[in-house]
């Protein structure tokens, strides 16, 4: 009688596993039967799923964010803004609550009355949704409907909010992407709130639009009469906002939200609402039968599962796909959701791009790899502790 072993590779745990011809011999997977392929016959063995304990992750943008520029008066204030942000999120999933209401609620929570400029000193924000599967709150919902986009976005209070709202309502907003007066006409009569621009007004981004285009600190802007002075997050040079969550289903929700980069050119769409770059979430079976009896033995099942949204340069994100290409590392070169998210950020480095992600695979493991000095980020688990950590010398507390 042959043995054969299996030894697992690079990114995962140090154990052997050794088979005999008998055990390959006794049964066929489905997916494998026309290529003769088989499987440990122990259905016991193979049914070992792990319970899925609810992960929540955030950012709130990364860039040069260091001690030298973020007030010690103000570093706390951050750092409760996020706290809160995941406390807010994470109630969401209490009782069997959905990943798409935490993660929105959480990005909800860090849009910061506030906005970026573009080159003519008007606001033009964008949003995107995401998830691994429809949420079965909304059975209604075709699997094939994974999310949608919104930019051009210059009323809505809470683009998040709305971006659910259309999503789950294909009847009046059927398309994948939306952007101006269309998607905040909808959302209006789906009962989204909208505003005049002077919501999106702070002094601080005002100045940084005028610094940026060489012009002196003039606090008179018009169409924005009285406007209100915000210090939330004001650090934060790309104004990108973002959630990844796990529920107790398995399903991964994506939010991220941002109004760009300041001083865009007029209509400029960046990587927020376009699909696989500055946000992804996807799932799929493990193809290559070793794997799956691997991922069984460890109870980890044939399904995977994750998450993206990034934050920096989006320009870069777009141009390599960076969010898809985390998903893509996974699935076809095995790799672990840190190996593939910091492989991806680095080449955001090597390219030209600035900028870093939150990533969360099926199985709650978590990756928040940077290449700038600072990312505001966080995350809370089942012990609904939230950890937080803004610098990139920092470990999460």
């Amino acid at each position: 009688m042959s043995m054969m072993s299996f030894k697992p590779g690079a990114n995962d745990t140090n154990e052997t596993i050794v088979w005999t011809e008998t055990d390959f011999n006794c049964q066929h997977d489905k997916q494998d039967m026309g290529k003769g392929k088989g499987v440990l016959p122990t259905e016991k063995l193979f049914n070992r799923r792990r319970p899925i304990a609810p992960v929540l992750v955030i950012h709130g943008g990364a860039g040069t964010i260091s001690r030298v520029n973020v007030p010690a008066s103000k570093e706390e204030e951050y750092r409760k803004g996020l706290r809160d942000a995941l406390t807010a999120g994470y109630a969401s999933l209490r009782n069997g609550g959905e990943a798409m209401d935490a993660a929105v609620t959480a990005v909800t929570n860090l849009e910061a009355k506030g906005a970026v400029f573009n080159v003519a000193g008007k606001n033009e924000l964008e949003c995107s949704l995401m998830v691994t599967r429809p949420p079965s709150s909304h059975p209604e919902i075709p699997k094939s409907r994974r999310g949608i986009a919104l930019m051009l976005i210059t009323h809505l209070r809470n683009p998040s909010k709305a971006a659910r709202a259309l999503y789950l309502n294909p009847n009046v907003a059927p398309h994948a992407a939306l952007s101006g007066t269309t998607a905040e006409s909808i959302a209006e009569t789906l009962g989204e709130e909208l505003v005049d621009s002077s919501y999106y007004f702070t002094k601080e981004r005002w100045r940084q639009h005028r610094r940026g285009l060489g012009l002196p600190d003039n606090l008179t802007a018009s169409g924005h009469s009285d406007p209100v002075d915000t210090t939330d997050f004001d650090y934060l040079p790309k104004g990108t906002v973002g959630a990844v969550c796990l529920d107790q289903r398995g399903c991964i929700a994506v939010v991220t939200s941002t109004g760009g980069k300041t001083n865009k050119l007029v209509g400029r769409i960046g990587d927020t609402p376009t699909f696989g770059c500055g946000y992804w979430a996807e799932e799929w079976l493990t193809e290559r039968w070793i794997r799956r009896v691997w991922r069984r033995l460890r109870g980890k099942g044939d399904l995977q599962a994750v998450g993206v949204s990034g934050t920096g340069d989006g320009d870069y994100f777009l141009r390599l796909a960076s969010a898809s290409t985390v998903a893509a590392r996974m699935k076809l070169n095995n790799e672990s959701v840190r190996v593939a998210a910091n492989r991806v950020v680095q080449d955001l480095k090597v390219h030209g791009g600035e900028g870093g992600l939150i990533a969360l695979d099926s199985q709650g493991n978590v990756a928040m790899p940077l290449n700038t000095s600072g990312m505001y980020r966080g995350v809370i688990r089942e012990d609904g502790i939230p950890k937080v950590a803004i610098f990139s010398d920092e470990e999460l507390k």
